[in-house]
C-alpha cells in the first residue's frame, strides 16, 4: 500500500456563487447535510485513512526574500492509502467537498519516499 496525499481544491467561483444565494435556512440545511455526510465517508473510509488531516486556514510563504501572506486554492486535507493512484483517486469520486459543498476538486497525489532515506 501506498500513501496518498489528498488536498481539497476551492475558490471563488460559480458554485460558490450558487452557495452564498442560499438563503439562511437553506444554507444551514446544506451545511447539515454536508457535514454528516463527509462525517459518512470519513467512517466508511477508516480503514484507509493514515492521517485525518483537516481545514486550512490563511497561508505564509517562506523565501528567500523573507516571510509574506499569501493565498492558494488549498482548503483542506487528509492521507489516506490505497494500492494505486486511480485506487486513490476514485476514494474521492462523488465527495462531499464538491458534491453538496461549493469545492471545486479533491487533487491527489502519491506521497514519495524521501530518497536516501
Amino acid at each position: 500500500m501506498k500513501n496518498f496525499l489528498a488536498v481539497y481544491m476551492g475558490t471563488p467561483n460559480s458554485r460558490q456563487a450558487k452557495w452564498d444565494s442560499l438563503n439562511d435556512a437553506q444554507r444551514k440545511q446544506m451545511e447539515v447535510t454536508g457535514i454528516k455526510a463527509w462525517g459518512d465517508w470519513m467512517v466508511k473510509h477508516q480503514s484507509v485513512i493514515v492521517v485525518a488531516g483537516g481545514p486550512l486556514g490563511k497561508t505564509k510563504q517562506v523565501s528567500p526574500k523573507g516571510i509574506v501572506d499569501i493565498k492558494n486554492e488549498m482548503t483542506g486535507y487528509v492521507v489516506v492509502k490505497a494500492e494505486s493512484h486511480a485506487d486513490a483517486a476514485k476514494l474521492f469520486e462523488n465527495h462531499p467537498h464538491f458534491a453538496i459543498f461549493p469545492g471545486d476538486a479533491v487533487e491527489i497525489m502519491e506521497v514519495l519516499p524521501i530518497p536516501g532515506m
